[in-house]
């Protein structure tokens, strides 16, 4: 989404010679931002939290509808997946109602799609109920939350990222504990209705998302420079004829032309009332109208425009990335519940959940990975691809541990190298810049959200033929794998285009 200089943090301040220098605005990298990452810590429990803590209604749908676990696995996987995909489409509410109204909008309809699920009568009807109707509101309340801890802060944007997005890891421990206390006690039904009631949490979340406020105009230094009129807003219209203000009253010629209009137009209050109505209603529209085609506009030309990101090739090579690497970290949020019951270690995990193991190493890894990426000395693109490798190799020594302890040690190497979701968005923002985050940052959780959509189906299918769940694991890890190389060859690519160019640019001097 393409940003003015009042959602960046920076005001002009006119001087002398009129010229328009920056000034960074006080709630940057404090103040209201803390509140910021308060709000989307929140938002990362009731959206991420619950969604990585899904495997314990699978179980639930398997035994309630018997169906394949395939087809079930679509349940979970539509509404994490939706969350992310519709990101772009997302970015387009933002740039038209702003990122306060649309994070409102979506905890309502997120709030909707738990509620209605409790009375889903088949897995069909929980891909609309809640594949699509609480994914849908997952993603209208979980972008915003991203881009408002970008907005709000430069210099330790990083760690406010990794701070905030530890909310999945705290999410994660707490509703799976509290998904499965409600489901004990009063049925997994009763257990979606009572957590559609908290998702309404999220209309809270995003009521803190207040936007930076511009910086006051200056007087003007000189008579000849022309100053700014001040905005006249609805607020400040008066009940007189027409909606004439205080300060118009006291222009020369306007008493006058008042009392004509007022004597030719209306007789009566009102009939002032009825133009005032009607001049509000035109004013909105009219308000309404400019923002939405300028929000489409800002939308259209990021997408497809001259200034499409698509033509930064690094950023295409980090969309193949993300195409491959969530389905990886999603897979053993959905299938472990049910792993650890095949390996007969489910007394082990009953005491200390493996979900809940990575969910509280994941919270670690976010905060000191965010932390390390801060430090003038360290490349986050380093602390990053190095998470990464970490990562994948867990995914592929995950199969061969066959006991508690070993799958736990896994787990925790799983939890913490995942903190690297942290970075994603400062790694997006090194690469398109603050102007396209929102847009950039859009298009690369929709390409996680087809990675988490396409992942626990996957996994589920190959368990149906081969009556394993090792293949899943070897497969998406190599795919993983191939993701990273993606981001390793597209640098040095650029690298020996430029010397190259160097070389031959010198044989021509």
């Amino acid at each position: 989404m393409y940003t003015s200089h009042e959602d960046i943090g920076y005001d002009l301040e006119d001087d002398p010679k009129a010229k328009k220098t920056l000034k960074p605005h006080p709630d940057i990298d404090g103040g209201w931002a803390w509140m910021m990452v308060l709000s989307s810590f929140f938002v990362h429990i009731l959206i991420m939290g619950s969604q990585m803590a899904l495997g314990v209604l699978n179980v639930e749908w398997l035994e309630e509808f018997h169906q394949s676990r395939g087809l079930t696995a679509w349940v979970s996987s539509l509404s994490m997946g939706i969350t992310l995909i519709v990101g772009p489409f997302i970015g387009l509410f933002i740039n038209t109602c702003g990122c306060r109204r649309t994070a409102i909008i979506g905890g309502l309809v997120n709030s909707l799609g738990w509620v209605l699920s409790a009375y889903a009568a088949s897995v069909q009807s929980l891909f609309l109920t809640f594949g699509v109707a609480a994914g849908l509101g997952s993603g209208m309340a979980y972008l915003p939350a991203v881009v408002m801890v970008g907005r709000y802060f430069q210099k330790r944007r990083a760690l406010a990222q990794g701070l905030s997005t530890t909310g999945t890891g705290f999410g994660t421990f707490l509703m799976t504990v509290l998904l499965k206390y409600l489901c004990a006690e009063y049925g997994w039904r009763n257990a979606m209705f009572i957590q559609g009631a908290v998702s309404l949490n999220l209309c809270v979340c995003g009521a803190l998302m207040r936007p930076l406020p511009p910086g006051k105009v200056e007087n003007c230094p000189r008579e000849e420079e022309p100053c700014a009129l001040p905005a006249y807003s609805t607020e400040s219209v008066k009940s007189g004829p027409l909606g004439i203000t205080e300060d118009q009253d006291r222009l020369p010629g306007n008493e006058e032309t008042g009392c004509d209009l007022q004597a030719q137009e209306c007789q009566g209050q009102t009939c002032d009332r009825k133009n005032m109505c009607a001049f509000q209603v035109l004013k909105t529209v009219s308000q309404l109208t400019v923002r939405v085609q300028k929000g489409f506009g800002d939308w259209y030309s990021g997408y497809f425009g001259t200034a499409s990101l698509f033509t930064n090739r690094m950023f295409v090579a980090f969309i193949f990335w993300a195409l491959f690497a969530y389905s990886s970290f999603v897979i053993p949020f959905i299938h472990l519940p049910e792993i650890v019951s095949l390996y007969n270690l489910s007394e082990q995990n009953d005491v200390f959940p493996l979900t809940s193991i990575i969910a509280i190493l994941h919270i670690f890894g976010k905060v000191i990975l965010g932390a390390v990426a801060d430090l003038p000395c360290i490349s986050v693109w380093n602390v990053f691809l190095i998470a990464n490798f970490t990562l994948v190799c867990s995914i592929f020594l995950l199969p061969l541990m066959h006991t508690y302890a070993s799958l736990a040690v896994i787990c925790a190497l799983i939890g913490f190298s995942s903190g690297y979701f942290s970075l994603m968005p400062v790694v997006t923002e090194d690469l398109v810049g603050t102007e396209h985050l929102a847009n950039a940052y859009g298009i690369i959780i929709c390409a996680n959200g087809i990675s988490a959509l396409l992942g626990p189906p996957f996994a589920g299918w190959i368990f149906d033929i081969t009556q394993k769940y090792d293949f899943s694991f070897y497969i998406c890890g190599l795919l993983y794998m191939v993701g990273i190389l993606f981001l390793l060859i597209q640098p040095c690519t650029q690298m020996i285009e430029q010397s190259r160019r160097k070389y031959t640019d010198g044989a021509h001097v």
